[in-house]
């Protein structure tokens, strides 16, 4: 079984590959600890889109790294090769993560999303990706920054700026380091996304054992702590919904989707346009708005539904909820003070994983309200 040839795989981390019948990759990933990530495959709760990927997998394969840096490099090096399936499956390839580095005297990495990478696509441009999560690259950059300083001031400006201040920045904002010596740092951050670290340790050891010795060093602690938390973060798809009604005559309902680090998925908004005339009734036109949603069997079902809305708003779509089986969702009541609204004999661990992401759910319900208020604007959606 597939099963048992996770029994002998390290517990330290790496990059993983799902491999199907021909040997072609249906999936990468990275891991803090291999073993304990490709154990979580096997259990009963998993998304169905992975239970889907897992029954098609015949073999495992790992690469062990020493850190997890070195692994989230890694992974984003072998989705760029193989694009597989799963990676992309359910989710906008424009939603990935980039880091840009211009091709200018005192340059620096930039973070941005897919659906903005054609206006980089430029031989002046190093272009390192996909990534799959802002906040962990964010972080990776803040743990590179230290071995390899670079400066997102204008330079030579006469002014320290704050990351000068806190050792971040090496002092181009003051003319303190020339163009030659501030590019060694960007080129060996280059050769570190490129995932070159075996021939970026063979030169730093003739050029720089200081910072040789700080990447044979690296603690990536933080970032061990922020991959365990998006590991255990069972949300990775929120939808949130919003009515919201024009001049008296038109109501419209919204559906925003945020994903598990609380990001815009704007591809995946929705503008429902209420057909019955409920004169201000609030209930029956969000009424109508789940069951439109939830006959689209064809886009992909969110980890959580978030209404806004308190108790007699979850009453009201109980019967709905019910008939499509549904049970992760949540109000969010404006009324009570942002208070968080469950459904009857919700367990007690699904609780404490939707309060532990209030802020983003916070972000997702004022999401909706906005977009809904929008709705002449984006009638091009309505469905």
């Amino acid at each position: 079984m597939l099963k048992d040839s996770i029994k002998n795989i390290s517990k330290g981390p790496g990059v993983y590959f799902w491999l199907d019948g021909q040997g072609k990759v249906l999936y990468v990933g990275r891991a803090t600890s291999l073993k304990n990530r490709l154990s979580q495959y096997f259990l009963s709760n998993i998304d169905l889109r992975i239970k889907e990927m897992v029954a098609q997998a015949k073999k495992i394969k790992v690469i062990e790294t020493k850190t997890l840096l070195e692994a989230i490099i890694l992974e984003a090096k072998y989705i760029k090769k193989y694009w597989p399936k799963y990676n992309i499956k359910d989710r906008d390839d424009r939603s990935f993560i980039y880091i840009i580095i211009a091709k200018k005297d005192f340059t620096y990495p930039v973070i941005i999303r897919g659906k903005d990478l054609e206006k980089y696509q430029d031989k002046n441009n190093q272009i390192f990706g996909p990534y799959q999560s802002f906040t962990l690259i964010k972080n990776a950059l803040r743990i590179v920054r230290r071995i390899f300083p670079y400066g997102t001031c204008k330079a030579n400006s006469g002014k320290a700026c704050f990351d000068y201040q806190v050792g971040l920045c090496p002092g181009s904002c003051l003319g303190k380091i020339n163009k030659k010596d501030y590019q060694k740092n960007i080129k060996n951050i280059i050769l570190l996304l490129s995932g070159k670290k075996e021939y970026l340790i063979k030169k730093l050891s003739k050029e720089n054992p200081e910072q040789l010795k700080a990447l044979k060093h690296l603690q990536d602690v933080s970032l061990i702590e922020n991959e365990k938390n998006l590991e255990q973060n069972n949300f990775k798809r929120i939808e949130a919904y919003d009515i919201s009604h024009f001049s008296g005559k038109e109501t419209y309902g919204s559906m925003v989707v945020v994903d598990f680090e609380g990001e815009y998925q704007k591809n995946d908004y929705r503008l429902f346009k209420i057909k019955n005339n409920y004169l201000h009734d609030d209930f029956r036109a969000l009424a109508e708005v789940m069951e439109r949603r939830l006959k689209h069997q064809e886009w992909s079902y969110p980890d959580l539904f978030l209404i806004d809305g308190g108790r007699p708003q979850l009453d009201f779509l109980k019967e709905i909820f019910e008939q499509y089986k549904i049970k992760n969702v949540v109000g969010l009541s404006k009324f009570a003070g942002d208070e968080i609204v469950f459904l009857k004999n919700t367990d007690k661990k699904f609780k404490k994983e939707v309060l532990d992401i209030k802020l983003i759910l916070l972000k997702a319900r004022d999401e909706a309200h906005r977009f809904a208020n929008l709705a002449r604007k984006k009638s091009k959606k309505l469905k």
